[in-house]
């Protein structure tokens, strides 16, 4: 094992190519130097200086060692700042899972603002429905989630803050009927076929939709079960069906696909930032960007229009 004060004394010596100016430089005389220099050497196997009475070369061994030395002592100076970066959340890694739709919202611009706030913390995404999540977390494999569920239904076990909240739009093939219309009553859906996802990756979401169809005295017409939102809508362009996507899904820009709210009282699902307690520094600078984030961008913002977005 090499310790850091000799590499120190080696680099002093090689960088003064004189053991009087290293040993000053050092704050040490020059027998105790000549005698660490000595047995780094000994210890290396190796001569690391050519001495001559005239002057002091570095050996092939020290011309070598040098940039490796500086390099480690480098390193070794950065481990304090580093260390307490970690501590404060200023460095460290954030492994961040979302569901499609929060990506077609403000996922991007959250991201990008954080990663300017905190250049040296490594973020790792994956996407992943609320199950596959779920499994994560219990494996240790994510340190945070965006999550879509009904409203008020985040998964219980896990701290919430929940991060957007709209309504459910349909999504229909633009040569449909009802695609004419600005607003679709429920009535006329009630017996269309349904492309939606499987209710293991969004339970509470799947509930509120077919509890909102048997509430209106009708039960869904299930034509197709797919997991991706933007898988969803790519089936509602071929024609299989009638898909309810997030509001923020309007951004999906597919050819032959209409977005229109629903008459009256809307279907409404929630995004939740998700995390197992206690958080860790560098998730806690996660959370706190996107609370003070989201709820200045939920002040600036009015209330979308949903009547007139959103036509392909």
């Amino acid at each position: 094992m090499i310790e850091l004060r000799p590499l120190r004394q080696f680099v002093a010596v090689a960088e003064e190519l004189h053991f009087g100016r290293a040993a000053v430089r050092l704050h040490m005389t020059q027998p105790p130097l000549t005698q660490a220099i000595q047995q780094l050497e000994r210890t290396l196997g190796a001569p690391l200086f050519e001495r001559t009475q005239r002057r002091v070369a570095l050996a092939p061994a020290g011309v070598a060692l040098l940039p490796l030395a500086r390099r480690l002592l480098l390193e070794a100076d950065e481990l304090p700042r580093t260390a307490q970066a970690a501590a404060a959340g200023l460095a460290g890694r954030l492994r961040l899972a979302f569901v499609s739709s929060i990506a077609y919202g403000p996922l991007p611009r959250w991201l990008g603002g954080f990663r300017a706030a905190q250049p040296d913390v490594v973020v790792q995404l994956r996407e992943a429905t609320l199950d596959v999540q779920l499994d994560a977390f219990a494996a240790g494999e994510i340190d945070a989630g965006f999550v879509l569920h009904a409203e008020g239904a985040a998964p219980a076990g896990l701290a919430a803050w929940s991060v957007l909240r709209e309504p459910l739009v349909v999504a229909l093939p633009e040569s449909h009927p009802l695609a004419a219309r600005k607003a679709l009553p429920f009535d006329r859906l009630a017996a269309e076929p349904l492309v939606i996802f499987p209710r293991a990756i969004a339970p509470s979401l799947f509930d509120a939709i077919v509890g909102h169809y048997r509430a209106q005295g009708a039960t869904p017409a299930i034509a197709q079960e797919a997991i991706q939102m933007q898988t969803i809508v790519n089936l509602v362009s071929a024609g299989i069906g009638l898909a309810w996507v997030p509001a923020s899904l309007m951004q999906l820009q597919r050819p032959g696909v209409v977005y229109r709210p629903l008459a009256g009282a809307a279907l409404a699902c929630e995004t939740s930032l998700v995390w197992r307690p206690p958080a860790s520094p560098v998730v806690q600078r996660f959370v706190d960007h996107v609370r003070q984030t989201g709820s200045a961008e939920r002040r600036q913002s009015p209330a979308p229009n949903l009547a007139r977005k959103g036509s392909r």
